[in-house]
């Protein structure tokens, strides 16, 4: 039930991509060192949060690297072993396809076709579906965050992306897809998901983002 439903979810710590404004997507990219103090930051505060319930929380991360390092540096800043944790596949960031790796400025020098994907992407962010194969939407995306959101049965501490807990405003908050699409989702915060009500951790006003 959504009433007993109690989840901290972190966005991965910072990487060199996120600086640049590439589509990370479904790559796997390390932390950089801001990154991986965001990470540690971040479980102190986890740590200092529950305490001693801390064992009794089920720990689950995207299968990327920049998710499985963030959740070992959370874990370990906790004072728990670093490994002790498990993979969800549907907590994978949204796939941008072709565009992976590139800036939306090195697509839009590639041809008039990204240029016009581009302008459309602007238009509705939400339902834009990058090309390449297995590239997906947030409203695709959606669909198996839902899933997931549906399995949890415990308290639970999920690392995974900003797409992710884009999906989780939308899902659970209500917000506006064109809002939650441009949501500013931050890597040095922990997102409180307690039955339908959703807080940053420490104090956090979103706004919007343009990549």
């Amino acid at each position: 039930m959504a009433s007993a439903r109690l989840i901290y979810a972190i966005r991965h710590g910072q990487a060199d991509w996120n600086v640049e404004g590439r589509f990370q997507g479904s790559r796997d990219v390390p932390l950089n060192a801001l990154g991986e103090l965001q990470a540690d930051e971040n479980g102190v505060l986890l740590g200092d949060l529950l305490g001693n319930r801390a064992r009794d929380f089920d720990y689950v991360a995207s299968p990327l690297e920049r998710a499985r390092e963030t959740m070992e540096r959370v874990r370990a800043a906790m004072g728990l072993p670093v490994d002790d944790y498990r993979t969800d596949d549907r907590l994978t960031e949204v796939s941008f396809g072709d565009w992976e790796a590139h800036t939306l400025p090195e697509l839009a020098a590639l041809d008039d076709a990204d240029r016009m994907r581009i302008a459309k992407r602007a238009h509705d962010k939400w339902d834009f579906q990058p090309p390449g194969e297995n590239a997906e939407s947030y409203e695709i995306l959606s669909w198996r965050v839902s899933a997931w959101l549906n399995s949890v049965r415990q308290p639970t501490v999920c690392v995974s992306h900003g797409g992710i807990i884009r999906c989780l405003f939308y899902l659970i908050d209500g917000l506006d897809r064109s809002a939650a699409a441009n949501l500013s989702v931050p890597q040095d915060r922990i997102l409180k998901v307690e039955g339908d009500r959703l807080h940053w951790l420490p104090d956090f006003d979103t706004t919007v983002q343009s990549a």
